[in-house]
């Protein structure tokens, strides 16, 4: 049987998964949000075969997530507009990880504001008034983009998903 393509999918989430989903595709953006530009230093930091490396840093050029653009002779890996989009995304990966996952010692490293030295966070789901929302306290409804099995799904008289 054929996997699934999730790229071809209406779901927002599962468009999301089919570029972010491979799993080097998040721990090579942690290292462009640290500032790494070059090949070797992604292959370095990583313990990455170069091979892989190589193919995993074309997908992330392909969906838009970085640029590759000439450097000194060689090429580096910037971060996009898009790129930079899922900075949110990795700190709730990094948070979530770190809560869950860090041995009793605590997590390997910490991210600090290098303005004001405070801690970095994921955003929290807030409401208008700034209390904290979680999945019970949401209604989901079609969108535009809505076909008829998410009408059905999701219409105002479905309620919660």
């Amino acid at each position: 049987m054929r996997p699934t393509d999730f790229a071809r999918m209406r779901c927002p989430v599962a468009r999301a998964m089919a570029v972010l989903g491979e799993r080097w595709a998040i721990l090579i953006l942690r290292e462009a949000f640290a500032g790494t530009t070059r090949f070797d230093a992604f292959a370095r930091n990583l313990g990455i075969a170069p091979n892989i490396l190589s193919a995993r840093l074309g997908a992330l050029v392909r969906h838009g997530l970085l640029d590759r653009v000439p450097e000194g002779g060689r090429h580096a890996y910037r971060l996009t507009a898009r790129g930079r989009d899922a900075f949110p995304l990795y700190l709730a990966i990094r948070d979530w990880g770190a809560r869950h996952f860090s041995g009793p010692e605590g997590p390997p490293t910490v991210m600090l504001d290098a303005a004001t030295g405070a801690p970095v966070q994921a955003p929290v789901p807030c409401r208008a008034d700034g209390t904290p929302i979680g999945p019970e306290d949401v209604r989901i409804l079609p969108g535009p983009g809505a076909n008829g099995a998410i009408r059905r799904r999701f219409g105002a008289e479905a309620g919660h998903g």
